[in-house]
């Protein structure tokens, strides 16, 4: 990474929480490399999800990579790992330097289009610890990513994630905050989001 410019970095002021972002973490010509590898190198998948007793498949395709061993599981799903390959060692190494953390598992997702979506959730499961890290990059369309505060309704954020954007959130945030990305009636393209844990 060149310290001669450092990475443009905005910190949201919201209580219980640490929430940075960086909008431009990689730029457009390595974002766009990184999205086309993503998008076709990838071993995509689509699990089905149960809520509330109903069973359906998951509205995206996701992807689990990570250090031997460490499964995870969320929502009754429980995903085995697939070996580091040189692609996203390259992205975790860069993240790394930044959040100096050292991830053991990247959750892959794809939102093909804006009928694909993730619903209201914390990244709050046990094997996570207690105040993860959770270093989210995004690639492709831009989606909008909302957060809101368990118990003090009024404290909401809404950020755009663009292509090449890095989002970290940290602290106490998955015990007091709760995250989603929307479905959006708008023609929208591709979205891929690599986020980076650390399963203990």
């Amino acid at each position: 990474m060149n310290s001669l410019f450092p990475k443009e970095k905005i910190t949201f002021n919201v209580p219980d929480a640490e929430i940075e972002y960086y909008p431009n973490f990689f730029d457009s010509n390595r974002s766009n490399e990184l999205f086309e590898k993503l998008k076709n190198e990838i071993p995509w998948q689509q699990d089905n999800i149960t809520v509330f007793g109903k069973t359906h498949p998951q509205p995206r395709l996701t992807s689990l990579f990570g250090n031997e061993g460490k499964q995870y599981s969320y929502s009754n799903i429980v995903m085995q790992p697939n070996a580091w390959n040189p692609l996203l060692m390259f992205i975790k190494n860069e993240i790394e330097e930044i959040c100096n953390e050292n991830f053991t598992t990247v959750l892959l997702n794809q939102y093909r289009d804006g009928k694909d979506s993730n619903g209201w959730h914390a990244d709050n499961e046990k094997e996570l610890g207690r105040n993860p890290v959770i270093a989210s990059v995004s690639f492709g369309a831009e989606r909008s990513f909302h957060l809101q505060h368990n118990t003090i309704k009024e404290q909401k954020l809404k950020i755009n994630l663009e292509h090449g954007s890095l989002l970290i959130m940290k602290g106490t945030t998955q015990h007091f905050w709760k995250h989603q990305i929307p479905k959006t009636a708008k023609p929208i393209g591709v979205r891929i989001n690599l986020t980076f844990r650390i399963i203990k």
